[in-house]
């Protein structure tokens, strides 16, 4: 009543005090409806607005007492107060019917929640026959129901049917409360089929009809192009329709499916670029309301896109936001209509072209501050708008603007762009998350089934195929909506990511990309999963980079789709180029030919992490696109030109070629980390499972196949990136290494290590030996000792490294070798014969620091692990030694390498019982296998024991470096072959000694033989380097030659010292034989040297006594006075049947000839045979070396003193053994041998050392050998049986022979020799070149002379001296020298000769004289009386510079001829033949009669015309002649004959004296017929002597008065000047004095 009255300040307090009844709850259902009747007035009135609403508030809030009529109008009264015209009260109106709505709905959830424990049947609805059948709702749901109807006819536009009295009503306002409503009470809808169907048919199409304006509505199209107007779009209306859809959507999916399929189409269609500014930012305002829901998604892919006939809804929300942000690069966001539709079609058209301008690098406009996304001049800032994850839009909540807002540049991309971060989150966080759900119970319920018993079995199967089956669905869903997704994500994102110019944006996006690409591959849609990481790829490199990987696997399936969507295309957009970006490296592009350089900016750099943090967090879902990441960071760290480093990890180093590298500092502080992100990818490679790491590896290879490609045939750095990046993988997954290992390093060695390029071999090398140490350093389970497998497969590629033939890679695989040695040396095992395989594979040309490497291995080897190899290596290891021996690249590893070979030797030396032992078990095992396989046992000298095979092997090895090229070789290599077969060698069986011999010794000796003969003769100038050659050695003949010495001295001192041991074999014989033949090839090869050295070999095996002698024969063990037993205990090693000692003990030798095998004693015939071997092949050294070649050059060999004088002093050594069987053939043969020796000049370059000096007669070496030699032969025959003595004849021949020599050297052949006497007074020639030099043989010839004499007088009486005619031989002999007299070469020739005649007639005369009747010597006197005749009266002048004293002495020694003549031979004429005697008269007679010689000066002219021997002369001759015992009237009348001849010729002398002086007057005569005249006188004197001294009966009286006729003649000389002439006359005048007496009585005279 109180508001009735209408007075304002009445109607106040009386509405406050309502309200506090109200408050109270004291109002009942009438009051209430009696106030609100009241209200209306008032409100009518317009009357306390404000407290009206107040009231109505307070009335409905505080109870429930109002509902129906009076509820709806106490609503349309707050609706009417809503439209005044005062602005306070309509906004608290709205906000009244706001509260009023919403307590309307409480009302009914409240009543729901108290109903809720009675269960009703539900009534059955019927079909919508009426709208208002509400009949089965309760009373407030009653009016829920009604008031929400209403509302919808309101917004409709049509009466309403329970809020009567309604005037009007705004859409706007109508929609906000519909929307509030179907926010905050969905249940409401959801719980009663009444309100649901009011949400279909009612709100549903209201929506639709609503939004048609908007949907026909085009930017821009002519209004007269459409004959009615269109309605154009109403911001408010718009905006709130969409938040309606947005809550349909939401909160009623479930329940409007088909209506949902029409509003997403729409919102999709909104997006379009035709659509004005306002509509499309609202719009994809609420697709981000979408995009955080991801279930909400789901669901749209379960219920459209996997639905057959269905639209593809969810796809055509990503596609159109992706053309979305596409449409706003290409559409400027303003400008005329007819630009925009130029745009437009241009779009509609089709693909988006690449840029124009490729090649350049638009780094424009500097950098931009704000963020922002920049793409072909299109700039667009990025605008901060919700907080991540929460759609918080700002134009959806603009309920209070009527005119659309302008949207700030750029918001409708920021936020299109948060709706894609925010689908991908969404989506990735919810399928993972469900699928690590799945993957867990998949886990526990395959535990539980392994842990169940039986009876439960069966219900756990069937648990476990429902959670199949859901996974199967649910797989199906998930990869759908990836499918579906992520063509239209991949556009959008791609083109965002090139235009992004904020570094967080970018992160957003490749996080967003990485996730998907990771989903993906966890899902195993391989397509998808590539084409985001090539995204990322291209990202990382420099736009337009040519990288073949991207181009062609995965890029050609994503390029030539193009994704249609609503008739655009939408393709991968490329990256555009001018995106303004800070540059911040620029490198090189790893081509073939990099043309320029290229720039990283930071935004690559940050693609780059990504992709590191890809393949880092993912690396197991990768599979094959491991290809795509890898070759792209392969790409990136040459460009930041990252160099790999020990272990395979990258560090910033700088290729050498091409334009540095620019790095700017920010990247440079940013290159460490990228390395190590780089090495921890990998590292967790050890974490990724046995397929992934296949995939990861084929990866490597292949990108590792590629870059090979490219560094074929340029010297340019290759990128080894992948080499260092199989490196690093293969060193962390060390615990699995035999999956991986093959592949691995069969791509490292077929491939990487035989690249052309060195730095790619290199690295391959590298990669693979650190591979190979790190795998044996490794800590294995099973350890490597107990897994030979693995351990042999780890070392396989390092033995296959050797059939690379690049010089670098073997240095790698040596040095490789080298450290494996020194840190596993000891754990190698059966790894031996690989290891040392390595070492062996070195060939010899292969470069100098290859082999010492390898050869450091070796030493290495041989010095540290021989005790811990397989004996069975031990022949492995003496193969590689030797053949370092042969390298012939370093001199001195040769020579070290003979050197291990002794160490090694020694070694098995010392471990002989261990080595041989392991040797024979082997031996075992192998016979065993090679039986059962059926194959024969075949290793190198065969039939002997092993350990004896390993000796021989090591001989052989020896052997072969004897014949090596290099002489140096061969002499160490000699050298330490015989040392150990001397030190060594009784190691060996007994019947291995045979091998020794003839595989070893003999086939060295043969091999030398051969290349010593061959060998070249040419100089060689230098040893190479400043060596020089001695002139000794300066030929490879003469280099050869040396090894030949040394070879044969081995051999014969083997045969030597070994004798006893080589005797017993079958074949001695045969082996001495063909020793002999070496000795003699070699002694008759052309080298003094070597010729020599064969003698001495000769000397030393002919010094061999025979084998077995009395002391220590095998049969009489009993002298040791120990048991055989003992001994052999006492020597051999335990249980071994071969003594380790090294001596050559009597025990020992008994050890050998005991138990096994009976002794042998080889028989003297035996013994006999060899001794005439070596005679037959002395002999034939002897005749063939001293031959004399036939035609003589500069270069003919002719052998030397020493090689003569050897050989000679080898006969008598040889003689004593071989003595009981020699004969004259033997002689003969040896006087030939002995008469050539000594006939061969030597070099006038040696003579000065062989020579005697001329005042010295000393015999030669070899002339002194010559005589030993017939000395012993002559004592041997001498002390030998009858038979012998018949050589005494030839012995003299050959010494008379020699003595010759003294007058006629011997000629060797044609050859022109300088003889001494030549040579006596010049002796500067002696050195002219290349001549010869007869040797001075008067020494010699003497010294035979002498041995001649001697003989004679001990064998003159022999039959066979006497028979031989040997004295005549000796007087024909010496009938040479004394015929020649002065003219010898040597004056005591002559002198030795007279001398020896004289000794040798006073002993020969008698026995000639003896054997006179027998006619032996008939023939010896005229040779006797020849020599007499030759000697005495010889035609030799002698020399100028004789002193008197000599004359003197010279003639003394006539006179003792003479003297021989009248004792030995006149006295026994009767016994002599009668010539003989005449010749010696005649002989006699001419000595008698003075013989002048014409260059006496005058001092010495008396002296010179041999008085005493004249007078000597003619005293025997007088003698002779008048002595009265031999008279025959013949020799009587030669006498007399011969002193009238005297007489007459003195007479004519004197009277032409007279005469010539008579004419001469005053002159002097010439000095001869002074001479003359003297020379008479004295001879007449003499005759007078004479004739005194004869008997008288025995001189005729015609002498006398020829004497005496004389007188007158005498004295008419008196007159002569001469005093000379006058000294004489007074000699010859003083005996007339006898003749003067008186004269005789006539009778007396004329008788005679």
């Amino acid at each position: 009543m109180g508001c009735g009255t209408k007075e304002p300040k009445i109607t106040q307090l009386c509405l406050a005090a309502i309200q506090r009844l109200m408050s109270h709850e004291v109002v009942s259902e009438t009051a209430a409806g009696n106030i609100i009747n009241m209200l209306w007035q008032l409100m009518e009135n317009s009357l306390e607005e404000l407290k009206l609403l107040q009231t109505v508030l307070v009335l409905l809030t505080t109870n429930t007492v109002v509902h129906d009529e009076a509820l709806s109008k106490a609503i349309v009264l707050c609706f009417r107060l809503h439209f005044t015209k005062d602005n306070i009260t309509n906004n608290t109106a709205a906000a009244t019917v706001r509260q009023v709505v919403t307590v309307v709905f409480e009302r009914m959830v409240a009543e729901d929640e108290r109903h809720r424990d009675i269960i009703e049947q539900p009534a059955l609805v019927q079909a919508n026959s009426n709208r208002r059948s509400v009949s089965t709702l309760k009373p407030c749901a009653k009016d829920a129901y009604m008031l929400f109807q209403d509302l919808c006819q309101l917004v409709n536009a049509d009466a309403p049917y329970w809020l009567v009295g309604m005037t009007e009503m705004t859409r706007t306002f109508g929609l906000e409360l519909l929307e509030s409503v179907l926010n905050d009470f969905p249940q409401v809808f959801l719980q009663h089929q009444e309100f649901s169907f009011l949400l279909k048919e009612r709100v549903c199409p209201l929506v639709i009809k609503l939004f048609s304006p908007n949907i026909k509505f085009r930017q821009g199209s002519n209004t007269s192009s459409s004959p009615a107007p269109v309605e154009k779009p109403y911001f408010p209306i718009c905006m709130r329709l969409l938040r309606v859809v947005s809550v349909l959507i939401k909160q009623f999916y479930s329940l409007l499916v088909t209506e949902c399929e029409i509003f997403l189409s729409l919102l999709v269609k909104f997006l379009d670029a035709d659509k004005p500014q306002w509509l499309r930012a609202v719009a994809v305002e609420s697709i981000h309301r979408l995009c955080v829901q991801p279930q909400l998604l789901r669901s749209f892919c379960q219920s459209y896109d996997m639905k057959q006939h269905s639209t593809k809804v969810f796809r055509d929300i990503v596609n159109a936001l992706g053309s979305f942000i596409q449409s706003l690069f290409l559409v400027p966001p303003t400008g005329n209509p007819a630009t925009a539709n130029q745009a437009g079609n241009n779009n509609a058209g089709g693909t988006v072209s690449a840029p124009a301008n490729p090649g350049m690098l638009g780094i424009g406009g500097g950098v931009t501050l704000l963020p922002a996304f920049e793409y072909r001049g299109t700039w667009i800032p990025i605008l901060t708008i919700t907080v991540q994850g929460s759609a918080k839009a700002t134009y959806l909540e603009m309920l209070d603007k009527v005119e659309p807002p302008t949207i700030p540049e750029g918001y409708a991309m920021s936020v299109a762009f948060h709706c894609l971060l925010d689908l991908v989150r969404g989506i990735t966080s919810m399928i993972e998350g469900e699928l690590g759900e799945t993957e867990m119970e998949c886990q526990t319920s395959s535990e539980a089934a392994s842990s169940t018993t039986q009876s439960s079995e069966q219900q756990e199967l069937q648990s476990t195929a429902d959670e199949m089956d859901k996974e199967i669905v649910n797989r199906a869903v998930w990869e759908e909506m990836v499918n579906a997704c992520w063509c239209g994500l991949l556009a959008a994102l791609s083109l965002l990511l090139d235009a992004s110019t904020d570094e967080a944006a970018t992160e957003n996006i490749l996080k967003a990309e990485l996730t998907m690409a990771a989903l993906c591959g966890r899902l195993g849609l391989v397509t998808s999963r590539d084409a985001f990481i090539t995204a990322i790829c291209k990202g990382s490199l420099p736009p337009h980079y040519a990288l073949t990987v991207l181009n062609t696997t995965t890029a050609a399936t994503l390029s030539n789709k193009s994704y249609s969507i609503q008739g655009q295309s939408v393709m991968m957009i490329s990256p555009s180029s001018e995106s303004h970006q800070q540059v911040v490296a620029v490198g090189q592009p790893l081509a073939v030919q990099p043309q320029g350089t290229v720039m990283l900016t930071s935004k690559n750099i940050q693609c780059m992490r990504t992709l590191l943090n890809l393949a880092h967090c993912h690396g197991a879902v990768l599979g094959t696109s491991w290809q795509l990441v890898l070759a792209t960071l392969q790409h990136l760290v040459w460009i930041l030109g990252l160099k790999p480093s020990s272990g395979g990890a990258l560090k910033p180093g700088r290729a050498v070629e091409g334009p540095s590298t620019v790095l700017t500092t920010a990247v440079m502080t940013d290159l460490p980390v990228i390395s190590n992100i780089l090495s921890r990818l990998f590292e967790s490679s050890q974490y990724l499972d046995d397929v992934s790491l296949h995939h990861l590896i084929n990866a490597l290879c292949s990108l590792s196949v590629e870059a090979m490609d490219m560094a074929y045939g340029n010297n340019k750095e290759p990128s080894l990136f992948a080499v260092a990046k199989l490196l690093e993988t293969g060193l962390v997954n060390m615990h699995r290494i035999e999956i991986l290992w093959r592949p691995l390093t069969g791509h490292l060695l077929e491939k990487v290590c035989q690249h052309p390029n060195s730095r790619m071999r290199e690295w391959g090398a590298e990669a693979l030996t650190a591979l190979i140490k790190a795998g044996l350093t490794f800590n294995h389970d099973p350890p490597l000792s107990q897994n030979q497998r693995l351990q042999l497969l780890l070392l396989n590629p390092l033995k296959e490294m050797s059939s690379i033939n690049h010089p670098d890679i073997r240095l790698k695989q040596l040095e490789c070798v080298l450290q494996i040695l020194q840190s596993q040396g000891d754990s190698l095992g059966p790894g031996w014969p690989l290891v040392l395989g390595v070492m062996g594979a070195i060939r010899n040309d292969q470069g100098e620091s290859l082999i010492r490497t390898a050869f450091q291995c070796l030493q290495l080897v041989v010095t540290d692990f021989l005790p811990t190899m397989p004996c069975t290596c031990l022949q492995i290891v003496v193969d590689v030694a030797g053949s370092f021996g042969l390298h012939n690249q370093e001199l001195n590893i040769s020579l070290t390498s003979i050197g291990l070979l002794w160490n090694i030797s020694d070694y098995f030396f010392q471990r002989g019982e261990i080595i041989e032992k392991e040797l024979n078990k082997e031996e075992a095992a192998q016979q065993k296998q090679a039986e059962e396989k059926g194959v024969v046992l075949n290793r190198p000298f065969h039939p002997a024991p092993p350990f004896d095979c390993l000796w021989l092997c090591l001989y052989a090895k020896l052997g072969e470096l004897c014949v090596d090229p290099r002489p140096a070789v061969r002499k160490s290599a000699g050298q330490t072959l015989f040392s150990t077969i001397g030190a060594h060698g009784t190691l060996l069986q007994h019947s291995t000694w045979h091998t020794v011999i003839w595989k070893v010794l003999f086939h060295l000796l043969d091999r030398v033989r051969e290349s010593s003969t061959t060998a070249d003769k040419e100089k060689i100038e230098s040893g190479g380097g400043n060596i020089l050659i001695h002139h000794s050695r300066d030929t490879a003949e003469k280099q050869w030659a040396e090894t030949w010495v040394l070879t044969l001295a081995g051999v014969a001192r083997i045969f030597n010292t070994r004798r006893y041991l080589l005797q017993p074999l079958g074949d001695f014989s045969r082996a001495w034989d063909v020793l002999l033949d070496h000795i003699q090839s070699a002694a008759l090869s052309k080298n003094n040297e070597v010729s020599l050295a064969a003698l001495k070999s000769f000397q030393e095996i002919l010094q061999i006594v025979s084998p077995v002698r009395d002391s220590d024969k095998p049969e009489t063990p009993p002298a040791v006075n120990v048991p055989v037993s003992v001994l052999l205990g006492s020597i051999s090693g335990p249980g071994l049947s071969r003594p380790f000692v090294r001596t050559d003990s009597i025990g020992e030798r008994l050890g050998r000839y005991s138990s096994s095998e009976p002794p042998v004693v080889t028989d003297e015939l035996e013994d006999l045979n060899l001794w005439w071997a070596a005679w037959n092949t002395w002999y034939r050294i002897g005749s063939e070396s001293t031959k004399p070649p036939i035609t003589f050059d500069k270069l003919t060999f002719i052998p030397s003193q020493p090689f003569l004088t050897a050989l000679i002093q080898i006969y008598p050594a040889l003689y004593q053994h071989i003595k009981t069987g020699f004969n004259m053939d033997d002689l003969q043969k040896l006087g030939v041998i002995l008469h050539s020796a000594i006939s061969v000049p030597i070099s006038s370059d040696a003579s000065p050392f062989i020579l005697p000096s001329y005042t010295e007669a000393v015999l030669t070496s070899l002339q002194e050998a010559v005589l030993t030699a017939l000395d012993v032969l002559q004592k041997a025959i001498c002390v030998g049986p009858e038979n012998m003595q018949i050589m005494y004849p030839a012995i003299f021949d050959q010494l008379l022979a020699f003595v010759e020599f003294s007058c006629k050297p011997p000629q060797y052949g044609q050859l022109e020799t300088k003889h001494i006497a030549n040579a006596k007074y010049n002796q500067i020639q002696l050195f002219a070149p290349a001549e010869w030099v007869a040797l001075n043989y008067v020494p010699f010839a003497e010294r035979s002379l002498e041995v001649v004499v001697d003989l004679y007088q001990k064998t003159a009486c022999h039959k066979a001296v006497v028979n031989e005619k040997v004295l005549q031989n000796i007087i024909k002999t010496l009938r040479v020298p004394l015929s020649l007299k002065y003219s010898c070469p040597s004056e005591s020739t002559w002198k030795l000769a007279v001398s020896s005649l004289l000794k040798v007639l006073s002993i020969g005369l008698p026995v000639a004289r003896q054997h006179a009747s027998s006619g032996k010597f008939d023939s010896m006197w005229p040779e006797l009386a020849n020599t007499f005749e030759d000697f005495l009266f010889t035609k030799s002048i002698p020399p100028d510079n004789l002193s008197i004293q000599e004359f003197q002495r010279n003639e003394s020694i006539d006179v003792e001829v003479v003297q021989l003549i009248s004792t030995e031979i006149l006295p026994y004429a009767n016994f002599i033949p009668k010539e003989f005697v005449g010749q010696i008269m005649t002989m006699l007679n001419k000595g008698s009669i003075h013989s002048q010689s014409s260059s006496f000066t005058e001092a010495e002219i008396d002296i010179r015309l041999r008085e005493e021997f004249s007078k000597m002369c003619f005293e025997t001759l007088l003698q002779f002649s008048f002595s009265n015992k031999v008279t025959t009237p013949q020799e009587g009348y030669i006498s007399r004959m011969a002193l009238s001849v005297l007489l007459k010729r003195s007479q004519d002398v004197l009277h032409r004296y007279i005469e010539d002086e008579r004419l001469s007057g005053k002159c002097p005569l010439p000095r001869q017929q002074v001479t003359e005249i003297i020379f008479v006188l004295k001879a007449v004197s003499t005759l007078i002597d004479s004739l005194k001294k004869t008997q008288p009966e025995n001189v005729d009286g015609n002498t006398w008065a020829q004497v005496i006729a004389l007188y007158p003649t005498l004295v008419e000389c008196i007159t002569c000047s001469s005093s000379e002439v006058c000294s004489a006359l007074k000699e010859a005048l003083v005996p007339f004095k006898d003749f003067m007496q008186p004269p005789a009585s006539k009778v007396q005279n004329g008788e005679s």
